[in-house]
């Protein structure tokens, strides 16, 4: 543990290279997936499910960032980033990064999945291997796709038809009409027109990607639009087609809603949803055997830029393998099962009440199971005791079971509230829809708040008990999605806790009244306390270093990006401070550089589960200080977003997270360790270590452990039935 280092002098002042760059920094957690779908140490399927997961980043990478980066060049070109890049320089280097990892994330696909998979029995067939045995499927595939899809041709004279972002279409090259019937000749380059016209080809959603074909053994499957390739020339009867390539564009999403200009903001999201299927393309994909003649159409008709062409050897938009990873019949080609179990802490035959006023209950998913929490809800929905469930609601599934029992509690007379987060990007349309199904019911719903999104994870339940009102509350690290809370590692306190109760109350009135919340008790509370806290907490372990204490600070983010924290902690380093930093994906911070951060390490967890939780733990003097939140270390939610910090002080609770923890940084399978020039490589094993630690399998053990020994527990007490009440 950190000892001082500098006493009665000044620190050294900040290096200006002491950041990495954000935008490459996620880059390089996207190729930590790429490298765990090209591990052959890897399950065959869960190497495919990773390869769809690069697939997807990158999609929403593109959107979101690169699209930013696009609005960036127009209103201020000259402006750099923390690590001194201009726009123009950040767009080039991202344009080359991504080439790199696209070429290495088809080689794997082509080179070592396909291959591997045929050795499986999961074979791909491509058109030139239509046997006859095949051809009455793809006939019949066909004919429903023809119903179905409306080719287009283009006239250049018009503009071309609203392209849907990320979604595929085939471009047909054909034979001019006018020379329909004549000899092919060649053309100069001064001809008023080409030989050829163009048609789009929408592929649509209504069918799967990948159309599975009749075979005896194992799976043969072929893609949708290489049906429609096959046999194009029907689509366009009497017309000679010349070429046929895949291809889809992916728009900017980065469209934000102007909310000093929309008296509506129900209105004023929905306008934002229809400007992003209109916003200006920000990356073309299509298929590497494009035609010089086509390439030049698509990226002339689209605005595209050499460095936004993307071309690729294979199947366009690999998030379609995630079909093909969860075949039914392969399980053998996937991660052995971990059934989420129920928490030791929970008896079944008791209320959720009954269970939290006995004591806190902690929550590690997906290891434990979400259903607590939607327990907590729909018992609260019926319960005559219960007067009001005050819930944030910022990302839910599809059918939420949360959702419909805040509808059902009002529909009984409660009094409910929901702050509904409208700004949620991509969840934008389905949180107007439970908006507008839950104000229908007679739940009271509030939008957020103008300027901010509402981030914080927290749910109030107020019951009326024979001595007065109890607020049993829920803090989570991650979203009441009980769908997600399956694939992500989070943590859940619930507790009755009067004065976390009353904090939540109060910081829950202030977001409904739009009011400056009353001081806190425990809690901290983003955009006005959080901040200040953090940085408080951070300088208290470098003042107790400076005076000779033991000081250390651990946390667990998804992403570290703030300058002001990445400073404060490399100037407790710099004290002595031993600081140990577990971070999913964007690390802006340079560990390991001597004078700034020599006590500092990262590490990044990439395995099954997507690491979510957002854990900090502050040695204090020998008095641990440990915290959930909803916040990572990021400017947009320190500054721009409605976040919570938590105090976890009962001991139990608080001496389990402390243990989840310090496991992070023992693992030697799944772990990745940051380099001071942003490299991450696989940490070595400890000398004289025999046996691997992988986290997540520890603590899913150590969930399966604890079930059987509270089970053990619960036989070995002998419980006497009570004698029947008499009327008196």
């Amino acid at each position: 543990m950190g000892k001082k280092k500098v006493k009665g002098s000044a620190l050294p002042p900040l290096p200006p290279d002491r950041f990495l760059s954000r935008e490459l920094s996620w880059l390089e957690f996207n190729q930590r997936v790429l490298d765990n779908a090209m591990d052959s140490q890897q399950p065959l399927l869960e190497r495919v499910k990773f390869l769809a997961i690069v697939s997807g980043n990158l999609d929403e990478f593109f959107m979101v960032r690169v699209g930013g980066l696009k609005l960036q060049v127009a209103q201020n070109p000259d402006l750099k980033d923390a690590n001194g890049l201009t726009v123009y320089e950040l767009l080039g280097a991202i344009s080359e990064r991504c080439v790199r990892m696209q070429t290495q994330q088809y080689r794997t696909f082509n080179e070592q999945l396909l291959p591997e998979l045929r050795k499986a029995g999961i074979h791909h067939l491509c058109a030139e291997q239509f046997t006859v045995r095949f051809q009455e499927t793809v006939s019949s595939v066909f004919e429903n796709i023809s119903a179905t899809v409306s080719p287009h041709a283009l006239d250049p004279s018009l503009p071309l038809p609203l392209l849907q972002g990320l979604q595929l279409y085939l471009c047909v090259r054909l034979r001019a009409e006018a020379e329909q019937g004549d000899q092919p000749t060649a053309r100069s380059a001064a001809s008023e027109s080409p030989p050829w016209q163009f048609a789009i080809v929408p592929l649509g959603r209504v069918m799967p990607r990948f159309v599975s074909l009749p075979s005896e053994r194992g799976y043969h499957y072929t893609t949708l639009e290489e049906i429609i390739a096959s046999q194009v020339d029907l689509l366009f009867p009497g017309r000679e087609v010349l070429e046929c390539v895949c291809f889809r564009i992916t728009r900017n999403a980065d469209v934000r809603l102007r909310e000093d200009q929309a008296p509506d903001l129900m209105v004023g999201m929905e306008e934002v949803l229809e400007s992003r299927k209109e916003s200006g393309c920000v990356r073309l994909e299509i298929s590497s055997g494009a035609s010089e003649s086509t390439l030049a159409f698509l990226t002339e008709t689209l605005e595209v830029g050499q460095s936004d062409l993307f071309l690729i050897d294979g199947p366009l938009d690999l998030t379609c393998l995630f079909q093909l990873a969860s075949l039914e019949g392969f399980d053998h080609l996937r991660d052995p099962s971990w059934p989420a179990q129920g928490s030791p802490d929970i008896v079944s035959s008791e209320t959720m009440f009954e269970n939290i006023a006995r004591q806190d209950v902690l929550l590690v998913h997906p290891y434990e199971r979400f259903d607590p929490v939607v327990r907590l809800v729909e018992e609260a929905a019926l319960d005559p005791d219960v007067l009001a469930i005050k819930q944030v609601l910022y990302r839910t599934s599809r059918n939420s079971p949360i959702v419909a029992a805040l509808i059902r509690a009002a529909e009984r007379g409660k009094y409910v509230t929901a702050i509904v987060e409208l700004k949620a990007r991509f969840d934008e349309q389905r949180n107007m829809e439970w908006a507008r199904e839950m104000e229908h019911a007679g739940v009271q719903v509030i939008y957020g708040i103008k300027g901010l999104k509402t981030h914080a994870k927290v749910c109030i339940i107020v019951r009326n008990e024979p001595h007065g009102i109890v607020r049993y509350v829920h803090f989570g690290t991650g979203n009441y999605n009980e769908v997600t809370a399956r694939l992500y590692s989070d943590f859940s306190l619930l507790t009755c806790d009067p004065e976390l109760g009353s904090d939540a109350t109060t910081f829950f009135n202030a977001i409904t009244g739009a009011s400056h919340p009353l001081r806190y008790h425990k809690i901290a509370a983003a955009p006005t306390t959080l901040r200040s806290r953090l940085l408080e907490l951070i300088d208290g372990e470098v003042s107790r270093c400076k005076a000779g204490q033991n000081a250390e600070v651990i946390a667990k983010v998804n992403a570290l990006v703030d300058p002001q924290v990445i400073d404060a902690l490399y100037r407790a380093s710099q004290a002595g401070v031993q600081v140990r930093l577990n971070v999913r994906g964007i690390c802006c911070l340079r560990p390991g550089v001597e004078g700034l951060s020599d006590q500092i390490s990262v590490v990044s967890i990439v395995d099954r589960y997507l690491e979510h939780a957002r854990i900090f733990h502050f040695h204090h003097g020998g008095e641990p200080q440990v915290f959930i939140s909803s916040a990572d270390w990021m400017p947009r939610n320190l500054d721009r977003r409605i976040e919570l910090l938590v105090p976890v002080e009962n001991t139990r609770c608080r001496k389990r997270l402390i243990t989840t923890l310090q496991a992070y940084f023992l693992d030697d399978v799944a772990a990745w360790k940051l380099m001071p020039d942003g490299r991450w490589i696989r940490p070595q094993k400890a000398k004289g270590s025999k046996r691997s630690c992988r986290v997540q399998e520890v603590l899913y053990q150590a969930a399966v452990k604890a079930v059987a020994q509270a089970d053990q527990h619960r036989r070995s007490v002998f419980e006497t039935h009570a004698p029947p009440v008499k009327d008196v």
